[in-house]
């Protein structure tokens, strides 16, 4: 059995719809808060919930007794850790948000795991936000210095890997985590650029594109993704030790060409309001995936110009437009 927290989430309920479909059976955790709408959270989970083999626990994994009693009460042996605070720009206005649920709840879920005797691995998301804003002409490595953060949410994302690594050399705790690159697709979050840019443009309303436009962006399918994730979990870490992992697509794009392909997809022109580099991003993520493609054979297979029209066409369907 394998615990997701964030499941009500975007990569958290893609994540356990795959595990379902391997015949996995599946705990959800998740506090359904209100940093995006609760309704798309609560439509992915009733996607869920219709399925054999699941379960969700509406629980804030910054409740360290509850949770530490679910973790071992349920004999999970995985733990897959994606529940964050998430945003840049949103850490900068909100600092405590991040710090309760990226610093604090990644605390307790390696108190309970490390309580726990059956779990045998923990899988934890991190960001490609850690590594700032330094230049990445070959893609950023996992041993590139991350010790210069940008924003509270990249400094919380960094926090959280030092604690694992603390924990591994402490208890022998087997973990590994993974650096999200830019993550899109049907179900995705509304916080983000393809799903802003998308209502935006069907409401005939400006998009704000940032930094003219001049970003590079490594936008990675969803599918992709939980390839990615469930390549790690078939490759767990040994007990002990402490993995990073970038996980993206390794075929960067201008956010400009992004914007050009939701308009085909969509069959209409964006009016577009340039603006400068907002506070706290970065205009390059660019993932070296050398290292999780030796672990698991990881390559992402779906293009951009497969995988926004794919996202637009769920958009339309589920909000009927």
């Amino acid at each position: 059995m394998i615990i997701v927290t964030g499941a009500a989430g975007f990569i958290g309920a893609a994540l356990s719809e795959r595990l379902l479909d391997l015949g996995e059976e599946v705990t959800g955790v998740d506090s359904f808060n209100a940093y995006y709408d609760v309704g798309l959270k609560e439509a992915r989970t009733a996607r869920l919930s219709s399925r054999p083999g699941f379960r969700m626990v509406r629980l804030d994994v910054a409740e360290a007794e509850p949770f530490a009693a679910l973790v071992r009460d349920s004999g999970a042996d995985r733990v897959v850790h994606l529940a964050a605070q998430a945003g840049v720009r949103h850490s900068i206005e909100n600092p405590f948000a991040y710090e309760r649920a990226n610093v604090a709840g990644h605390l307790s879920v390696l108190e309970a795991c490390r309580h726990a005797p059956a779990v045998k691995h923990l899988v934890y998301a991190s960001s490609s936000s850690v590594y700032g804003e330094r230049g990445a002409e070959q893609g950023f490595r996992e041993d590139d210095p991350v010790d210069n953060p940008v924003s509270l949410y990249a400094a919380t994302k960094r926090a959280g890997e030092l604690m694992s690594a603390s924990y591994s050399k402490l208890f022998g705790l087997a973990q590994t985590g993974l650096r999200f690159f830019t993550v899109y697709g049907p179900w995705g979050r509304p916080d983000m650029a393809a799903f802003l840019f998308t209502r935006a443009i069907l409401a005939g309303e400006p998009i704000q594109v940032f930094n003219d436009g001049r970003m590079l962006r490594d936008f990675t399918y969803i599918d992709d993704i939980v390839d990615g994730v469930l390549g790690v979990l078939g490759h767990p870490a040994a007990p002990g030790e402490a993995r990073l992992f970038n996980i993206g697509d390794n075929r960067p794009v201008v956010l400009i060409d992004m914007i050009e392909a939701l308009e085909k997809a969509l069959g209409r022109t964006a009016v577009k309001e340039m603006l400068p580099m907002q506070p706290g991003d970065v205009p390059t993520t660019f993932a070296d995936i050398s290292k999780l493609n030796a672990l698991c054979g990881y390559r992402p297979k779906v293009m951009l110009e497969e995988g926004v029209p794919r996202f637009v066409h769920w958009y339309k369907a589920h909000y009927g437009v």
